[in-house]
């Protein structure tokens, strides 16, 4: 089960100022030795993969608590804020936003050299770092392109994804966090937590009701080449284009009923692309099926399997073989705390005010001066 948490986070074109940022890096860096004194690396870790708790710290530190840049900048701060100090406190931070990600799995292999971890280790840690990339940007079609990519991992190699994506037509962004020991399988419901504003639709191919389209998926790439056009082209044969949805409003659900394959459908899915005209996605599909994956993790890490073989595999299993996706948004409830209006529950009293507290306590020991204190804690308010 996901935990959802909804914030709407308007994008920022500005920059930060460099008084803003340099005080968030000093007060990260005092804040970043008081977790890693109290609680050990691992905690740290822990706590940056909690998407309320990364909120509060970005908050703590000065930065507009509902601006899309608290992630890209609170990351930076905190990178450059234990730079030099990665051995001594035992936590590194590797990647950011736009083309610093790219360097997230370099980082990582030396990082994880100067941690003395086996190259197996360092090689699991690159892996889950760039599946966590791929899982936002492939099965989780929710209308954010991912632009911000940072990998925090501990000298015992526990590790935490922090990623963002933006949608420009709606002008938000969403955040979405991993945490090492929270994940079972890298493919279903992954996330220690995605905060963002609600949307209506979007393909949810890592939820628990996506299971059964993630394994047809599998068996159409494990089979023929020939075949698996052939039921792309039967796709096209039988979806509704957008302009009849639109027009037909409300009736579409009822006028939607085909019988395919000996199998009754009330529902069937958009498909308005034409995927057979598509010579890389046919040249993917073709690279795919020779190598036949095993398992849908498996299929998802091959080069060259992105969004639109995705979609393809998932609407062939939907459409012709009746394995309903997950059309459901993963962030689609209000605030990790409840709200104060019952929706979609009751504030937990004990859960915000405990990570209010504990906040405080962390605040009360930074080696900074006294009024500076005062105004950390009183931000928490």
């Amino acid at each position: 089960m996901f935990k959802r948490g909804i914030a709407t986070f308007t994008l920022d074109y500005g920059k930060c100022p460099r008084w803003l940022f340099e005080r968030m890096v000093r007060l990260g860096r005092e804040m970043a030795r008081v977790i890693v004194a109290e609680y050990g690396p691992d905690e740290f870790v822990k706590r940056i993969a909690d998407p309320v708790w990364f909120q509060a710290l970005g908050t703590v530190l000065a930065f507009d608590w509902n601006a899309s840049g608290l992630t890209t900048i609170l990351t930076a701060a905190l990178k450059e804020a234990i730079r030099g100090e990665e051995n001594d406190l035992g936590i590194y931070i590797c990647g950011g936003k736009g083309k610093t990600s790219l360097k997230t799995p370099e980082q990582i292999s030396l990082f994880g050299a100067r941690a003395q971890l086996s190259q197996e280790k360092i090689n699991s840690l690159e892996y889950n770092s760039r599946m966590a990339a791929k899982v936002d940007s492939s099965l989780v079609q929710d209308g954010f392109q991912i632009y911000h990519h940072s990998f925090f991992f501990s000298c015992n190699g526990v590790w935490a994804v922090v990623q963002q994506g933006m949608n420009e037509k709606n002008v938000t962004a969403r955040r979405y966090h991993w945490h090492s020991d929270e994940i079972k399988n890298l493919v279903i419901e992954p996330h220690s937590g995605i905060i963002s504003d609600g949307q209506h639709t979007g393909l949810n191919m890592t939820a628990k009701d996506s299971e059964t389209t993630q394994k047809i998926s599998t068996e159409l790439v494990q089979g023929s080449y020939n075949t698996l056009m052939k039921d792309l082209k039967l796709l096209r044969k039988y979806s509704t284009p957008q302009s009849d949805v639109v027009s037909l409003g409300n009736k579409y659900q009822e006028l939607t009923k085909m019988h395919l394959h000996d199998r009754d459908f009330k529902v069937l899915p958009v498909v308005t692309e034409d995927f057979t005209k598509s010579k890389y996605l046919q040249k993917i599909l073709y690279e795919v099926s020779e190598i036949r994956p095993k398992n849908y993790e498996q299929l998802l890490s091959l080069k060259g399997v992105g969004p639109k073989t995705i979609r393809a595999l998932a609407l062939t299993a939907e459409v012709i073989y009746g394995a309903k996706a997950s059309y459901e948004d993963p962030a689609r409830y209000s605030f990790a705390h409840g709200g104060k209006d019952f929706v979609p529950y009751p504030v937990d009293r004990p859960t915000y005010d405990q990570t209010i507290h504990t906040m405080r306590e962390l605040a009360s020991k930074m080696k900074i001066g006294y009024s500076e204190r005062n105004k950390v804690i009183n931000q928490l308010k």
